[in-house]
């Protein structure tokens, strides 16, 4: 669809903060084929339930038009729960995973934010004196202010 013939929902409650859209518009730029695979979602009047931020990133990386998905016939309660289920991120990372199997810098490429800095001695140390500390949450581990 053409991308000028879609609109942005003005009451997303999502917004993108400059460096991960940069990313984002980057993501897109390099990985096009994704968005074919994760089209825009719009309802019948083409107004965006989901995937607000990756229009605005496509209109950011010159796209003229963009694949999108109709959802048709959903009463105003649907869409509002659509655009909140949509954004929810119901999992967590399994850490472990990603510093024994993956590797870290194309992760941050691709727009992982890591709270650790695996395999940084400097970040190591901090750990470990957060752990002697016990400024580490004991629940999910991360650093606690």
């Amino acid at each position: 669809m053409k991308i000028t013939d879609i609109k942005p929902n003005p009451n997303n409650p999502r917004f993108i903060r400059s460096e991960k859209f940069k990313k984002l518009v980057k993501s897109i730029k390099e990985f096009p084929e994704m968005l074919s695979v994760r089209p825009i979602v719009i309802d019948e009047n083409n107004m965006v339930l989901g995937g607000n931020m990756r229009l605005k990133a496509c209109i950011e990386a010159g796209y003229d038009d963009v694949p999108v998905m109709y959802s048709t016939g959903w009463t105003q309660k649907q869409k509002d729960e659509f655009i909140i289920k949509d954004n929810v991120g119901f999992g967590e990372w399994d850490l472990d995973i990603i510093a024994n199997e993956w590797e870290i810098e194309p992760l941050k490429r691709w727009g992982l934010d890591l709270l650790v800095d695996f395999g940084s001695e400097e970040s190591n140390e901090e750990e470990k004196q957060d752990e002697k500390e016990g400024n580490l949450c004991e629940v999910c581990g991360k650093k606690t202010v």
